[in-house]
């Protein structure tokens, strides 16, 4: 690792892990990188691979960035992308991996592409950290004080180039044009059009058997605080985890297995997480039952999983859904404090 980063081919040494370090961050595997970290403080008094995580954090951040510059007047959109940027740039990475980047894409691509470019110079300088720490912006402090000014170079790299390719590639797409669902009610009804995009309500049914909770009792700082989005969570006692509601797979982390994404026929995102931290357990105990695109059912059986292997990995077995994108629903009605029955007790409407 020390020969990569030092040798004749730092700089391509540098792109590649710049690029696909976010990657890493999905399947969990980027915590086997706090050991080569460590051992590479204790046998050389330094650490040039520390400043490349925290750049990789920022250009993620920095990507949401755009979006919000892209979706500056979508106040649902906007809901889920200013949390999840203060969150990036303060080195938690998954509310804008999850959230925001990995929903439309490119946004993750435009990330790893300026994460690169800003592993590039970092190496290249030989910017280096006396230790692990606290990511993102923050990261400088963990800096050795001769390379603060060339790690401070390559975070404006890490924040620039994501942010002018994700708005570069989002008009290109559409992105900034999208008609917000006010102003599409307001066309149609203009030309005397009956908009139902939704029936006047709908309603998700317990996911698993278990009791129903609030995001608060999770314990996870992420969830809890309703960074990702607004939901509910059930504490299991069975081990099939169903869809709460007819919709369409649009994501599955297939090297990990331990969530689900899904969109509703009104454009309503969801996401479904089992466990906290489970993305550690790289998919053992994990199994899906179904394909990114299938068309599902409420109650329609999505993963099985292992409560036993969850526990003795030291994790809690709590899953979680949330809804990522409003997608112009204003109000969800959330029913906890219950037991709930796998497809048949109503757990949240709207």
């Amino acid at each position: 690792m020390f020969s990569g980063i030092t040798g004749s081919f730092r700089e391509v040494f540098g792109a590649i892990f710049g690029f696909i370090y976010a990657p890493l961050v999905i399947t969990g595997l980027h915590h086997m990188t706090n050991a080569i970290d460590l051992q590479l403080i204790a046998d050389y008094h330094g650490t040039m691979l520390w400043p490349m995580i925290a750049l990789s954090n920022i250009a993620q951040g920095s990507a949401v960035l755009g979006m919000m510059y892209l979706q500056r007047g979508n106040a649902s959109a906007q809901e889920v992308n200013v949390p999840a940027w203060v969150s990036c740039y303060l080195g938690v990475t998954e509310p804008a991996i999850f959230g925001v980047n990995l929903k439309y894409f490119f946004p993750f691509i435009c990330g790893m592409t300026g994460s690169a470019c800003a592993a590039v110079l970092c190496v290249s300088t030989g910017t280096t950290a006396n230790a692990i720490g606290v990511g993102g912006i923050p990261g400088i402090l963990s800096m050795q004080p001769q390379t603060m000014p060339t790690f401070a170079m390559a975070m404006m790299v890490a924040i620039a180039v994501p942010f002018v390719l994700t708005v570069i590639v989002g008009k290109k797409k559409g992105i900034d044009k999208q008609a917000q669902p006010e102003a599409a009610e307001t066309v149609a009804a203009e030309e005397n059009v009956t908009v139902n995009a939704m029936e006047s309500e709908h309603d998700f049914t317990a996911f698993l058997d278990g009791e129903v909770i609030s995001l608060k009792e999770v314990g996870d700082g992420v969830f809890s605080e309703g960074i990702v989005g607004e939901g509910l969570a059930i504490r299991p006692v069975s081990e099939t985890l169903c869809a709460p509601v007819s919709g369409k797979i649009m994501m599955l982390m297939e090297d990990s297995r331990h969530a689900v994404g899904m969109t509703l026929s009104n454009g309503v995102e969801i996401l479904l997480h089992v466990g906290i931290d489970t993305v550690d357990m790289q998919g053992d105990g994990f199994s899906y039952l179904v394909h990114t695109g299938d068309e599902v059912k409420a109650g329609t059986p999505l993963l099985t999983f292992s409560r036993e292997k969850i526990r003795a990995a030291g994790h809690p077995d709590v899953t979680i859904c949330v809804i990522t994108n409003k997608n112009g629903v204003e109000t969800f009605a959330f029913h906890t404090g219950m037991i709930g029955k796998t497809g048949e007790t109503v757990i949240a409407s709207f």
